[in-house]
C-alpha cells in the first residue's frame, strides 16, 4: 500500500514539473521602439511600426525636459506634462505612460 501511494506521488510530481518547464519556442519581442515610417519596418505592434532592434539607441528611451518646471501661470495654477509613446518611442509595448504635475503654491479663494 505504501509503495502504491509513493508511485502515485512520484507520478503526480512528474506531471506537475513537466508542465512548469514547458515554454514557447519562439520568444516574445521584449520591446518595440515606435517609428512613423512603415518602409523601414516589417513589424507593427499596438498600431505603431517597430524600429529594427539593431538600430535602437539609448536616446529612444530618453526624454529631456521633464526635470524643468513648466509655466503654471494659468487659471488652474497647474500644468500636466504627459509622456506616452508619441513623445517617447521606447514606451511602445511596455504598457507604460507617465506624467509630471507642476503646481503653484496654495491659493485661497474667497467666495462672497
Amino acid at each position: 500500500m505504501v509503495l502504491k501511494s509513493f508511485v502515485l506521488t512520484i507520478a503526480i510530481m512528474v506531471l506537475v514539473t513537466s508542465m512548469s518547464y514547458a515554454s514557447d519556442s519562439i520568444p516574445l519581442q521584449d520591446f518595440c521602439v515606435a517609428i512613423n515610417d512603415p518602409n523601414n519596418s516589417h513589424v507593427s505592434m499596438n498600431g505603431k511600426f517597430c524600429k529594427n532592434p539593431k538600430d535602437v539607441t539609448a536616446d529612444d528611451f530618453f526624454i529631456s525636459g521633464l526635470n524643468i518646471a513648466a509655466n503654471t501661470s494659468n487659471q488652474f495654477g497647474s500644468v500636466l506634462t504627459a509622456v506616452y509613446v508619441d513623445s517617447l518611442p521606447g514606451l511602445n509595448t511596455l504598457g507604460l505612460a507617465f506624467s509630471r504635475i507642476d503646481y503653484t503654491s496654495i491659493k485661497f479663494f474667497c467666495f462672497v
